[in-house]
């Protein structure tokens, strides 16, 4: 198949072109690299998968490149990261966020329409906000702040299901969603979220940073988790549904900088700084419609996945001076 990946020069579009492509399909990935990165894709663009793979430096707020023609549609093109402080982050690129979460999002639905192509919008359990019900189903509306600094990206998500939806009932798009929980795992940015913020500091055993009292709770998947799951509401997904895709084991803020010290044999000590603002206290994903409907439950525990990413990281501290 054809298949097109938008944001696929960031850390999960670039895995998810390397599991199209080993499947054997010819991938499309369409990033503007405004925070994607060309070095994640460059294996893919070598001579020996060239026929396969295929690169344009686009920004989907327009659409798609003009003559591109698919099977299936990722839409994964976003900022992500949370940190006020980076400038790559939805806070610093608010106008970017929101407008690819939603005119992007109509484009393409439009598009995908005209192409008779399935679509997968990548939604996020940030429109869960700061919930109320625990684990979250996806039959919970959610907590949200319509205002709040994180709402550029939570509520243009928001509204790029509706998006969606919308298309499925009156233009009978062959699309669904799926809601991605903290993911992790090799070609993450470093751009402020927790994990990759508490090896590297473990790693030149620095002081671990830890917001509010460390008692918050996440789950964190490990990144080939997350891309079997996508690809799996992909082909068995029903037109119209919503899937959390995402690790279900929940770990205090403070359990998992305790696991990274051991695993990293670090000597840094704790440092305790202020809650942002709208940090939600609780996120866990009710995985059970996709075990039920789709066959699909994530492989890789917590320890796993962090010793194949410090794995990875160790390399590059090591180098630093």
């Amino acid at each position: 198949m054809r298949i097109v990946v938008t944001g696929g020069a960031g850390f999960l579009g670039s895995h998810l072109c390397d599991k199209l492509i080993e499947a054997g399909n010819q991938v499309i990935c369409i990033d503007n690299l405004i925070t994607g990165n060309e070095k994640n894709i460059e294996h893919l663009k070598s001579a020996s998968r060239r026929t396969n793979f295929q690169f344009s430096n686009y920004d989907v707020i327009q659409g798609l490149p003009e003559g591109i023609q698919a099977d299936q549609i990722y839409h994964l093109a976003s900022p992500a990261s949370p940190n006020l402080h980076n400038p790559k982050s939805y806070q610093s690129l608010p106008f970017e966020t929101m407008k690819v979460n939603t005119v992007a999002t109509y484009r393409l639905c439009e598009l995908a329409v005209k192409m008779k192509a399935k679509f997968l919008f990548a939604s996020t359990s940030e429109v869960y906000g700061d919930p109320l019900e625990h684990p979250q189903k996806e039959n919970y509306n959610g907590n949200v702040s319509t205002t709040g600094p994180r709402s550029v990206y939570d509520e243009s998500k928001r509204f790029g299901e509706t998006i969606l939806a919308a298309f499925v009932r009156s233009k009978d798009l062959d699309g669904r969603i799926v809601r991605i929980f903290n993911t992790y795992g090799p070609r993450m940015a470093e751009d402020g979220r927790v994990i990759i913020e508490f090896i590297k500091a473990a790693l030149q055993n620095k002081h671990l940073p830890i917001f509010g009292d460390g008692k918050q709770t996440r789950s964190f998947c490990y990144v080939s988790d997350l891309i079997e799951g996508i690809t799996v509401a992909m082909e068995k997904g029903v037109k119209g549904e919503i899937y959390n895709i995402g690790n279900p084991n929940e770990f205090a803020v403070l359990e998992l900088v305790e696991i990274v010290k051991k695993l990293t044999d670090s000597t840094s000590k704790l440092t305790f700084t202020d809650l942002p603002e709208d940090d939600p206290q609780k996120r866990c994903p009710d995985i059970t419609k996709a075990k039920e409907k789709l066959a699909w439950e994530p492989k890789v525990n917590l320890e796993e996945g962090l010793k194949k990413l410090i794995d990875y990281l160790r390399p590059q501290e090591d180098s630093n001076p």
